[in-house]
């Protein structure tokens, strides 16, 4: 069976992947509160596979768990067919905000209304 692809690398799967990734404070996914602000796929050149950049918040930039956080994102998208590197780039702008940035449901489970 032929390796994966770059161009079957799909965000589907990266989000899919980032899903069951829990922000350790409030117990619930980091894709759901918004804190995935995006990612990006590329060739990682000479045969198949490729290489993602996923770009992200914490919910506050002093989070003590930001490390890890940023591991098990890292590890999460790592461990996709096909994928042959992982950059997790942490910014803060624009800063996260729930009321704007989490699903509908999640915004529910804080109270946010």
């Amino acid at each position: 069976m032929a390796m994966p692809t770059a161009a079957e690398i799909t965000f589907k799967k990266i989000g899919e992947a980032l899903r069951p990734v829990q922000d350790p404070e409030i117990h619930m996914s980091i894709v759901d509160l918004g804190l995935i602000y995006g990612a990006s796929i590329e060739s990682a050149g000479e045969g198949p596979g490729g290489r993602v950049r996923v770009r992200m918040s914490l919910t506050t930039p002093m989070c003590p768990y930001g490390p890890m956080l940023l591991a098990m994102v890292h590890s999460a998208v790592a461990k996709l067919p096909g994928v042959k590197g992982v950059d997790v780039d942490l910014t803060f702008e624009p800063p996260w905000n729930p009321k704007t940035m989490a699903d509908d449901e999640t915004k529910d489970l804080l109270g946010i209304y």
